[in-house]
């Protein structure tokens, strides 16, 4: 009896321990899974808080050229060609070299924020102003030349006389982007983004409306279209102008420094390097325009595939708003030598870019026909631009990966290697069997398209790879290195 009582006793004992053990064990998940969730709530507050207004400021930036392309095609056939080509080839040309390099500003002033070497922030600006302008200097004489190098490229005679009239419209917007994209990617690496967003969003209404006024009341038809583009894009200008000197960025803003004309040989390094990634990756939506201007109907088929291209970059540039939430995370994680939560960032980014691919695939496939009446009266043109609407949805989808990724290796610092991965992937894969599909099968621009497409894919699988295989924790460490240096630099002979 004593041992049955006893055994009875050990077994309730038990029991309890059990019971106890399992109710430890599940509220041990329930916190693990609390702290997760509460992770990613934490986490996309942060990203959000980026993206958010980053994917404002691109979407209403480049809706001032989305906006001057509808009121100039509702001009004529001729003006819209012509633009097309100016804006999808020449600025482009230019906008991809400029936003290549300013995003060395991006890397440097996330790292730097990361380490708290705030007082670093002002002078890597200040630098890049001094690198980018010298280089839009350079590239001035394209503008002056765009009729003559048009021909020289086999363009229609006609459209490149009325290009190179629309091309010097465009230099004042060009040395605009010097200060505009350099300032965005300065507050951004701060996390003072919401400031970006409202002045692009201002600029773009003031656009829409002096647009109205010049070409609809006016009438002053491609002049005035155009003239409200510069003014808006340096309204946008002045408008960051009085944020900064303004005071509201004290800690990163000490103003004007001599130390901005020193060192500038590493900037104009990762710039080349930058710039090369962006530019290869731009350039290839320009040459597959030029090529459209060799197929038989060079005005229709310039016209709607730049439609449909426009289109296309427009969503890209809300996909951009993760390149530079996945840039500054990033950079501001390594900067920190917390290369865990960087990781952690980059799925989650990911995960909600894809989502909203999706989101624009399916909106594209059931109303991209009725999208494209939008930017033309032409009927000629608004049939062969619905005729890509279905590749212009899986475009789409394929660009909510891509930008992700390319602002790890900028936050990253590797520019270099994703610029060989583009030009291998845009120019030896997808020109190629644009350029076969086109020509030799006949396809004209569905097959320019099916190329761009094939080029996309190759290129989100290959920056994929690459990704999986970066060295977190020797990111950190050679990061956190490189700012020591530079800041020892700075301060060391004042301290001495």
């Amino acid at each position: 009896m004593p041992a049955c009582r006893s055994t009875d006793f050990e077994e309730k004992v038990l029991k309890i321990m059990d019971n106890g053990l399992e109710h430890g064990l599940l509220a041990s998940h329930a916190e693990k899974v609390d702290n997760f969730w509460g992770r990613i709530w934490m986490e996309n507050n942060k990203i959000w808080r980026i993206a958010f207004p980053a994917m404002l400021s691109r979407a209403t930036s480049f809706g001032i050229t989305v906006v001057t392309q509808a009121f100039i095609g509702h001009v004529s056939a001729m003006d819209l060609a012509a633009y097309a080509l100016v804006q999808t080839i020449l600025v482009r040309f230019a906008d991809g070299i400029l936003l290549g390099m300013s995003s060395a500003t991006e890397t440097l002033c996330g790292q730097s924020f990361g380490a708290k070497q705030y007082h670093m922030m002002g002078i890597y600006l200040q630098r890049s102003w001094i690198v980018d302008a010298a280089t839009t200097s350079i590239l001035l004489p394209l503008y002056f030349f765009v009729t003559p190098i048009f021909i020289l490229l086999g363009q229609n005679e006609e459209i490149a006389v009325a290009s190179g009239k629309i091309a010097a419209w465009f230099i004042p917007i060009l040395y605009s982007f010097i200060f505009s994209l350099t300032i965005q990617m300065f507050l951004q690496a701060q996390q003072k983004n919401m400031i970006i967003g409202c002045l692009a969003t201002l600029s773009l209404v003031l656009h829409v409306l002096l647009s109205w006024i010049f070409v609809c009341r006016f009438n002053w038809k491609v002049p005035g279209a155009m003239s409200a583009a510069i003014i808006s894009s340096w309204a946008l200008v002045f408008g960051e102008f009085i944020y900064i000197f303004g005071g509201w960025c004290p800690d990163t803003w000490k103003g004007f420094s001599k130390a901005a004309f020193t060192d500038l040989l590493p900037i104009v390094k990762l710039s080349i390097s930058s710039g090369v990634m962006l530019c290869v990756q731009l350039w290839y939506s320009s040459v597959l325009v030029l090529l459209a201007g060799y197929t038989k109907n060079a005005t229709i088929s310039v016209s709607a595939f730049s439609i449909c291209l426009n289109i296309s970059t427009w969503e890209y540039m809300i996909s951009l708003a993760f390149l530079s939430a996945a840039c500054v995370r990033v950079s501001n994680e390594i900067g920190r030598g917390n290369a865990n939560a960087a990781k952690f960032s980059i799925r989650l980014m990911l995960c909600t870019s894809i989502t909203i691919g999706v989101v624009f695939w399916i909106i594209f496939l059931v109303f991209g026909k009725e999208i494209v009446y939008l930017f033309t009266s032409d009927e000629e043109v608004a049939e062969a631009a619905a005729d890509l609407s279905v590749f212009l949805a899986f475009t789409m989808l394929l660009q909510s990966i891509q930008p992700v990724l390319s602002g790890v290796a900028i936050g990253c610092g590797m520019q270099g290697k994703i610029a060989i991965v583009n030009v291998c992937t845009y120019y030896v894969i997808g020109v190629p069997i644009g350029v076969l599909l086109a020509y030799v099968a006949h396809l004209d621009i569905k097959g320019i398209w099916i190329g761009m497409l094939c080029g996309l894919l190759i290129q989100a699988l290959v920056i994929s790879y690459i990704t999986w295989k970066i060295n977190w924790e020797e990111q950190s460490i050679t990061t956190s290195q490189s700012l020591f240096v530079e800041t020892r630099g700075r301060i060391g002979p004042k301290l001495g």
